[in-house]
């Protein structure tokens, strides 16, 4: 196996403080609190934040005025987990007319869709078993590709491809992927196995029968060098898309079974990765199966990891959990188990592996943990299984000057940090030559709720991007927020809370605006600036003005609310009302089924749904997707179309669904035509069936 030193720089770390400074000493604060379906974000230079959403939106935060605008939406496939992933910016953005936005997505090609005339059958779900010709017409792709962005929008007409990464589409699961770059400019981005996980009883999914999709068999992927899937590539884009091959990945170039791009190998689910720039450790985040218990002849429970990496390595999946975890072979066409594999000499032998035979040892995590509490690291505490890879925090004294300061104090210099999807909490993880010395509470009493991105901004505060509780869709609890360091003075930011009355209607809409519920938590004076219909323009410095819009179209009030007192008077956030004048967003509920509705699984269920709009309402764009609930998370499973079908309710191989905490998820969604002068308008429902009811 190919070696490589970890990289180092010049840059000392600042003399730390001793002491974690108290959570108090800390301030959260919204930035969005209507971020769609979010998952990655990006902070620029002058703090402004770009975050994506899984449905195709790229929005964007200004630092100045608070307010959250549109600046791409991408076309993008959505089965399952697929559509618009990470976001990240060039190393170089910023300087000599450098601003390319990266961007990982799963553009629509030619995958079969549902079609809402065939009531009962999805044209979209791939079949676990048949033939060759059967699986090929779901073969597909995520790109990674860069664009330009002008300050307020991403032109895609400018993409330039770097990469494109195979999948098998129409089931589930893993295609996420996260990018960040080294300070030599290499780009590293992480993939996930592109493995349905829910027919291996939650241990390993291994099936080589002939006639199964391939899509259930990770050794065709995570395991196979000859694959860009389960892995960690690292490249270095040139100029007009495409990249090049960096010294010392884990295979070297000219092998016909092993693929350059490869750093790491071996993982399931790497969602998120993150990489200091001073010390060149890659920290890579690995998500487990979900059987709760081990099973001597299947293998280890579900194992979560954190890695801090320095050299090229294989972390085993899906042979192993660990290198001193491994699973057992196990044949799907006999439901016979044998022998545990070999974690020092890893063999793929599966009839899908077109790579090497002969695989890398497997490399030892820093951390791993199951469900229960951790013998070796019982900071982590208990709960779901869903790791993710933080940033490394580097102490600019230069951020901390200024007239509000938010930078976060030299404690943190040198930490990497570790959140827990599942757990909602922050980890601060120190390292020592690699070796990990201590796991440490991070802000513990300010609430993080599913988190699913975070990054440190130019101005020294952590960007955190929330989830929140629910299923592939805007969650009630979803936002863009920043934790502030506001220090033992605790002069914090105002806090913005905005309504309007009516906030739809036909033109010329009048509405009554309000900042009910806005306050300064120390009693400082504040000023109030709102923005009417997004231009940038304070429109009323009245805490409770009315306005009225004449002309049709879709408009975003915001409140911006401003500290004029205290150490550090500047500090200030925003809150914002959506107006819609002329075309009304569409009300969509479920008919049937309903909660509390009989139900056991593998029940097929009939749905139907209503659709309410003031314009002609089109069946054909009802979307329903039946979702595999998994805790306060889910998976889903398949996307039909229509008002009016059925979807069959599939639970994984050797879930107990009482054990589990498994439901039935059913979510819908329309989106109307729009009109001449207001966006398309989407209404979404959703119902949780719980078995045995």
């Amino acid at each position: 196996m190919a070696a490589m030193m970890a990289t180092s720089f010049a840059v000392a770390p600042a003399q730390a403080q001793e002491t974690a400074p108290p959570d108090a000493n800390f301030q959260k604060v919204t930035l969005n609190d209507g971020p769609g379906e979010p998952v990655d974000l990006a902070v620029l230079p002058n703090n402004n934040v770009l975050h994506t959403t899984r449905g195709g939106e790229v929005w964007l935060n200004d630092a100045n005025t608070g307010l959250n605008t549109l600046a791409a939406t991408l076309d993008v496939y959505q089965h399952d987990e697929e559509g618009l992933q990470s976001i990240a910016l060039d190393p170089k953005f910023g300087t000599k007319g450098n601003n390319w936005v990266y961007l990982y997505y799963s553009p629509p090609q030619d995958t079969p869709v549902d079609d809402p005339a065939t009531v009962g059958v999805n044209e979209g779900d791939a079949p676990f078993s048949g033939t060759a010709a059967d699986f090929e017409k779901f073969e597909g792709s995520l790109v990674l590709s860069r664009f330009q962005f002008n300050g307020s929008t991403i032109d895609l007409a400018t993409e330039q491809e770097i990469i494109e990464v195979p999948v098998d589409r129409g089931i589930c699961c893993h295609v996420g992927g996260d990018i960040v770059f080294d300070a030599a400019g290499n780009l590293y981005l992480s993939t996930g196995d592109d493995t349905n996980p829910f027919q291996s009883g939650g241990f390993t999914p291994i099936d080589e029968r002939p006639t199964s999709n391939p899509a259930l068999d990770a050794q065709r992927t995570s395991a196979n060098t000859n694959d860009l899937r389960g892995k960690v590539l690292r490249i270095l884009p040139t100029e007009g898309g495409g990249y090049t091959i960096p010294e010392g990945n884990l295979f070297q170039e000219g092998n016909a079974q092993a693929r350059p791009e490869i750093y790491v190998m071996g993982l399931r689910n790497p969602f998120r990765i993150e990489l200091s720039q001073r010390t060149g450790e890659l920290f890579i985040a690995d998500y487990s199966p979900d059987s709760r218990s081990a099973n001597p002849s299947r293998g280890p429970a579900g194992t979560g990891k954190w890695m801090s990496v320095t050299e090229p390595s294989n972390y085993g999946w899906p042979y192993c959990a660990t290198a001193e975890l491994p699973y057992n072979d196990y044949d799907f066409a006999t439901g016979t188990s044998g022998e545990a594999f070999s974690c020092a000499a890893p063999v793929n032998e599966s009839p899908n592996n077109t790579g090497l035979r002969e695989l890398p040892p497997v490399a030892q995590p820093q951390v791993w943990y199951s469900y229960g509490a951790s013998a070796e690291f019982p900071e982590l505490e208990t709960g779901g299984i869903g790791p993710m890879a933080g940033p490394a925090y580097e102490f600019n004294e230069k951020a901390t000057k200024g007239k509000a300061p938010v930078a976060w104090p030299s404690y943190y210099d040198g930490k990497s940090f570790f959140y827990e999807w599942t757990r909602d909490y922050i980890k601060g993880m120190t390292t020592e030559n690699g070796e990990l010395a201590s796991i440490e509470n991070v802000v513990d009493s300010l609430v993080v709720d599913n988190p699913i991105d975070m990054e440190f901004g130019p101005n020294g505060a952590l960007y955190v991007l929330e989830y929140g509780d629910g299923y592939f869709g805007e969650n009630p609890d979803a936002q863009l927020s920043r934790i502030d360091y506001i220090g033992a003075n605790g002069n914090h930011s105002p806090v913005a809370v905005a309504s309007g009355t009516p906030t739809a209607g036909a033109a010329p809409l009048t509405v009554e605006f309000s900042s009910a519920g806005t306050a300064d938590p120390d009693g400082d004076k504040i000023r109030y600036e709102w923005d009417f219909n997004g231009d940038g323009v304070v429109d009323s410095e009245d805490a409770n003005p009315t306005w009225t819009y004449e002309e049709i179209g879709t408009y975003t009030a915001s409140l911006k609310v401003t500290d004029l007192g205290g150490l550090h008077r500047g500090r200030h956030s925003s809150a914002e009302v959506a107006i819609e004048v002329g075309n009304q967003a569409p009300v969509i509920e479920f008919i049937n089924p309903v909660a509390g509705q009989a139900f056991q699984f593998g029940d097929t269920v009939s749905y139907e749904v209503r659709v309410t709009d003031d314009q002609p309402v089109n069946c054909a764009l009802v979307e329903v997707t039946y979702i595999l609930g998994h805790h306060t998370h889910g998976h889903p499973q398949t996307t039909t179309s229509g008002c009016v079908g059925t979807l069959t309710t599939t639970v994984p191989e050797g879930h107990d669904p009482a054990v589990d905490d498994l439901s039935a998820v059913f979510s819908a969604s329309y989106t109307d035509a729009g009109d001449a002068s207001s966006a398309p308008l989407t209404g979404t429902a959703e119902v949780v069936l719980l078995p045995g009811n």
